[in-house]
């Protein structure tokens, strides 16, 4: 069972960044994939970015070009830099990892992102 505890939350004005760390409780390396998603309330939870450990990314159409996953093997930490913030942003990030295409997600904690207009 795989830890994940989130960091980097926080307000800002639209146009600004922040960036989202998920460090989990073991190697990285042995996870397949991990990333975010967001939720808006009342709506689903929707995916936002994934990182796997061959290196390959994804990110949602909202968010190309804008946000940028990474990780850190060493640090067994994720992060996820987000640019040119807007307020549809808005929203709770929750990290996720996946150990492989049979298992169940593993959830962070979920940190608020809030973006002023």
């Amino acid at each position: 069972q795989v830890q994940l505890v989130e960091s980097g939350g926080g307000l800002v004005q639209a146009g600004g960044s922040l960036r989202l760390s998920c460090a989990a409780s073991e190697s990285i390396f042995s996870i397949m994939a991990m990333g975010w998603y967001r939720q808006f309330p009342g709506k689903q939870r929707e995916l936002v970015a994934t990182i796997t450990n061959g290196g390959s990314t994804n990110y949602a159409d909202s968010v190309k070009g804008r946000f940028t996953i990474s990780r850190d093997n060493a640090k067994n930490t994720v992060y996820l830099q987000m640019n040119s913030l807007k307020p549809e942003d808005t929203a709770v990030y929750y990290c996720y990892a996946r150990r492989s295409h049979w298992s169940v997600l593993h959830w962070g904690q979920g940190t608020q992102v809030t973006v002023s207009s």
